[in-house]
């Protein structure tokens, strides 16, 4: 059940798409009946909503503002529906949770494990994905909650909570030696096999500029999407892995070696929690935010 007007489903349709055609195809509607409801809203709404051209139709500003706000109303009329379920049920109720892979291996599952204790009706669908595909998410109603990592302001979402997640670890094994030094410089590294997140990461992007800054060329012997490659990097005593605290588990603490890495490029980085601008949150999402934020304490 959908509870947007015609008008509005129509158009949501259509700004998705990007034509009549491929509007009326999705909801099984006449391209005749999408236009004249577009129609009747621009007119009742006094301003155009979508160009008109050949190839299709684009949004004007107009239309942008409006699908933010159907955007929210989606995501607020699915958390009603839920919420009546719920009520009238006891229907397990869903979060769908973004997260940015150095997050996931180890302080959002923990939150969600610890959160699952407690509320036994809430089903969490987690998604590993890039920090930027996380935001879109968010931005467009796709997730509840992103964990991810920022290197400047957000405009699309909400940020609930932000705090400084620098790329602040070379990761590696006893006997390595570097083992024994209290601080890692970019220097140091180069003079290693390197182990670290593939590009597109933020990560990979602070790395690539730091050593662009001191005009170095690291030997990177291992690039990866996923953290548990890097670190096993380390641990098989090949070379230097880079990390951040929040991306290794006790295990890792305990057999591993964390030597701080002094450059002012790496710290330039933030973990943001973000939520849906506008969007009027069930309680049980912010719940969660709160459950997140305190299981950032077990990483300090």
């Amino acid at each position: 059940m959908n509870m947007l007007t015609p008008a509005l489903l129509y158009f949501h349709a259509v700004a998705q798409e990007g034509t009549l055609t491929e509007a009326a195809v999705k909801l099984h509607v006449s391209a005749s009946a999408i236009s004249r409801q577009i129609n009747k809203l621009e007119s009742s709404l006094g301003t155009p909503l979508f160009n008109r051209h050949a190839r299709g139709v684009e949004l004007t500003e107009a239309g942008r503002l409006l699908l933010a706000y159907v955007r929210r109303a989606e995501a607020e009329g699915a958390a009603v529906r839920e919420e009546l379920l719920v009520s009238m049920q006891r229907k397990t109720r869903t979060l769908r949770v973004a997260c940015a892979e150095g997050f996931a291996r180890v302080w959002v599952p923990s939150a969600i494990a610890n959160f699952s204790r407690q509320h036994d009706d809430v089903e969490f669908h987690l998604d590993v994905v890039s920090s930027s595909e996380g935001t879109r998410r968010v931005a467009e109603g796709e997730a509840d909650i992103a964990a991810v990592f920022s290197l400047g302001p957000q405009s699309r979402v909400t940020v609930e909570h932000s705090m400084p997640t620098p790329v602040a670890f070379a990761l590696v094994a006893p006997g390595h030696p570097l083992a024994g030094q209290p601080r890692a410089t970019l220097q140091d590294l180069c003079r290693y096999k390197l182990a670290i997140t593939a590009p597109g990461s933020s990560q990979r992007e602070l790395l690539d500029l730091a050593m662009q800054i001191e005009g170095l060329a690291p030997s990177i012997s291992l690039q990866s999407d996923h953290i548990n490659p890097v670190i096993q990097f380390a641990r098989a005593g090949v070379g230097v892995s880079l990390v951040s605290g929040l991306s290794l588990d006790r295990r890792d603490r305990e057999d591993l070696v964390l030597v701080n890495l002094d450059h002012p490029v790496l710290r330039q980085r933030q973990g943001q929690i973000q939520t849906m601008t506008g969007r009027t949150q069930p309680a049980i999402l912010t719940a969660f935010v709160d459950a997140l934020i305190d299981a950032l304490e077990l990483f300090d």
